[in-house]
C-alpha cells in the first residue's frame, strides 16, 4: 500500500508558482529564485514529481544564438489538483487561484 504523503513547504512553493505560471511554464531558474529553493534543492524536487505525473518538462530551443536549450516545467492536471489541495503558506506565498491552470 502507497503512503499519502503532504507536499513539503518547498514543493508547496514550486506548485504554487507553476501554477502562477499556467500554461507557459516557468524555468528551473526562473522557479530557484520565484519560490526561493536552491538548486540542489529543485532539480531533484523537480525529478521526483514529474516521475509522479504531477509536472511535465519539455525542452525550449532558445531563440538566442549560442545560448543552449532550457527545459520548461508545466503542471498536468494532477499537478494542478495536488497544489489546490495543498496551497503555500508561510512568508512570501500566496493563496493558489481555484481552477488551476488557465
Amino acid at each position: 500500500m502507497m503512503r499519502s504523503r503532504s507536499p513539503s513547504p518547498a514543493a508547496r512553493r514550486v506548485l504554487a508558482a507553476l501554477v502562477q505560471a499556467g500554461a507557459k511554464g516557468r524555468h528551473g531558474y526562473d522557479l530557484c529564485r520565484e519560490a526561493q529553493i536552491k538548486s540542489g534543492t529543485l532539480y531533484p524536487l523537480l525529478i521526483r514529481l514529474e516521475a509522479q505525473g504531477y509536472l511535465t518538462a519539455d525542452w525550449q530551443i532558445s531563440e538566442a544564438p549560442g545560448r543552449p536549450p532550457r527545459h520548461v516545467y508545466r503542471l498536468t492536471a494532477a499537478g494542478c489538483r495536488l497544489a489546490a489541495e495543498h496551497p503555500a503558506v508561510g512568508a512570501g506565498s500566496e493563496a493558489l487561484p481555484q481552477g488551476g491552470l488557465a
